[in-house]
């Protein structure tokens, strides 16, 4: 029986790579025409500049403050999400009540919940609770959904059988759930970051992401936006592979286990 052929490491690398090299040569190419850093710096000027930045104190310093902040912001929408969205699935009444919350969330814009936040809070605080309304609309609506399409098939053959109500969420519920709540953390993940930084550009905590960002735009220091940018894009992907890595060994232990 023939299966199809797994590509090699270094040619899946390459296919991975090609474009992200073809769109440098475009700014490169884009800088160098321009010929003026202060609007443009080439991606050789921005990378110099990401690298005395992280050889400073102050750039890792930044990147744990607003990485802590906005870390908790997303444990905090997967715990309640998850939790809210059991209670739906289980009190039609609790889903009914929460519909018009999680609509408004997701159609407001975040700019006007960075601006409504900074009236009642401090703005060292802002980043953990946009980073919290980003997700939780995602990780509720996902996981209310996946408890939703449970497989009645799989519910009746576990009455048939007498499994207790843990048994039944173990082995049924669990196996619906988690792939869906896979995939509503890599996605709620993304949102959480840049809704994080994005409030941080807005409040200005001191010594943030954020606060660096604003200043580089404010002192006209091109090399240093371009290079704070780069390092949010670097830090998203490793950040995203890492939980990703982490939920997918929980998720398949948890289903050894189921």
């Amino acid at each position: 029986m023939s299966g199809r052929r797994q590509p090699h490491p270094a040619l899946d690398l390459a296919e991975r790579l090609w474009p992200i090299l073809v769109w440098v040569a475009v700014w490169a190419l884009a800088a160098y025409l321009l010929d003026q850093p202060v609007l443009l710096p080439s991606p050789l000027e921005s990378l110099a500049r990401l690298g005395e930045l992280a050889s400073t104190a102050e750039f890792w310093s930044s990147v744990a403050r607003s990485l802590i902040r906005i870390a908790l912001g997303f444990t905090l929408a997967c715990l309640l999400g998850l939790c809210l969205a059991a209670l739906s699935f289980a009190f039609d009444p609790v889903r009914r009540l929460l519909v018009p919350v999680v609509g408004a969330i997701k159609a407001a814009p975040v700019a006007s919940f960075i601006i409504l936040v900074l009236v009642w809070v401090s703005s060292e605080d802002l980043s953990l609770i946009i980073s919290f309304l980003m997700g939780f609309p995602i990780m509720y609506t996902n996981v209310l959904e996946a408890l939703r399409a449970t497989d009645t098939g799989m519910l009746e053959m576990a009455r048939v059988f007498g499994l207790s109500t843990l048994d039944r969420i173990r082995s049924v519920y669990l196996s619906q759930v988690l792939p869906s709540f896979e995939a509503a953390c890599s996605l709620a993940l993304g949102f959480c970051w840049k809704a994080g930084i994005a409030a941080e550009v807005i409040g200005l905590p001191d010594h943030t992401i954020g606060d660096h960002l604003h200043a580089a735009k404010i002192y006209l220091d091109t090399p240093s936006l371009f290079a704070w940018t780069l390092a949010i894009i670097v830090l998203s992907i490793l950040i995203e592979n890492a939980v990703r890595l982490l939920i997918s060994r929980a998720v398949a232990y948890v289903e050894a286990h189921a």
